[in-house]
């Protein structure tokens, strides 16, 4: 009889998901020796390999992708036990597992943390900022209790709680600071800079300038927030950053902020979780606080102004 261990499968499952020996024990928190001996362990007990090994990488062999979803889904009953017996209590305490969007993270997480722990003090919070494709698969893993993100998902397994709705501002050089604000099909003609692919917020940007059938003439990408303004400031181009992270983006760069006429550009924020998840009243809990964080960052930010529109012609 082979006798596995739910230590093993743990490694196994890093191993896998990192590739590489190093990173995998960091994430197990042990020494690489002590995480390559254990796997060495186990396919001797299996009689089979579970890894190929090379001297660049490492990946599953045909019987290791079988063994690891097997594993995968022990792993993931182990952890709703947990949650099983975690759902029992009034209040969320230990482990919570959140997932962060990029364009929300630095701005609204700071406020939402210290909330949670002046409330929860037993609450040990491990934060994942990843963009929404991989906030979704690992939460469909296991791997995360809830994702605080852009909705919808529409995805049939979770659910979706809608927390407040933001608005998307321009930043543009600080020498165009009262001039008329261009409606967004001049936005089509202008140099606009945007978040690289994988990020929804891309999206939502193309989607209120309905450049998804006709690109702009120039069109630049980066990979944060803090890029993209400073690359403003440099007179590089323009670019719509959501309200939230006004205050920290453009507190060290000479940019213009104005919000659209008309209409606003925005977006809805929410929190998603497994619907098999025991821990939906804990979790409710925390969407509210997630909600007043949110409130209390919106009260203390300056007011963006509105200006004349250039053009005759309007946003929507």
């Amino acid at each position: 009889m082979i006798n596995l261990t739910l230590k093993q499968l743990r490694y196994v499952e890093a191993l896998a998901r990192h590739g590489h020996f190093g990173r995998a024990a960091d994430a197990c928190a042990i020494s690489q020796p002590a995480l390559s001996m254990q796997i060495k362990e186990l396919e001797a007990s299996l009689g089979t390999a579970l890894f190929e090994r090379s001297a660049r990488q490492v990946r599953l062999t045909h019987f290791g992708e079988e063994f690891t979803a097997r594993a995968r889904g022990i792993l993931r009953s182990v952890d709703e036990l947990s949650d099983l017996a975690r759902a029992t209590q009034d209040r969320l305490a230990g482990r919570l597992r959140i997932g962060v969007i990029p364009t929300i993270a630095p701005y609204l997480l700071p406020t939402i943390i210290g909330n949670l722990t002046r409330i929860n003090a037993d609450l040990d919070i491990h934060v994942r900022e990843t963009v929404t494709p991989k906030l979704l698969f690992e939460l469909a893993e296991g791997r995360l209790d809830t994702a605080l993100l852009a909705l919808p998902v529409s995805e049939p397994s979770l659910t979706e709680v809608a927390l407040f709705s933001e608005d998307f501002v321009l930043v543009r050089p600080g020498e165009d600071a009262g001039k008329p604000v261009p409606n967004r099909e001049m936005l089509r003609e202008m140099r606009l800079l945007l978040l690289e692919e994988g990020h929804c917020f891309r999206d939502q940007a193309l989607s209120f300038c309905n450049m998804h059938s006709a690109l702009p003439r120039e069109l630049l990408d980066g990979s944060s927030l803090s890029t993209l303004v400073q690359m403003v400031a440099a007179g590089i181009g323009v670019t719509l950053i959501p309200e939230m992270a006004v205050a920290v983006e453009t507190r060290s760069a000479s940019v213009s902020i104005v919000r659209f006429n008309g209409v606003q550009p925005s977006r809805s924020i929410g929190m998603v979780w497994r619907r098999s998840s025991p821990m939906a009243k804990q979790l409710t809990q925390i969407a509210e606080v997630v909600r007043r964080s949110a409130a209390t960052l919106r009260d203390q930010q300056a007011p963006i102004p509105h200006q004349a529109s250039a053009g005759l012609s309007g946003l929507m």
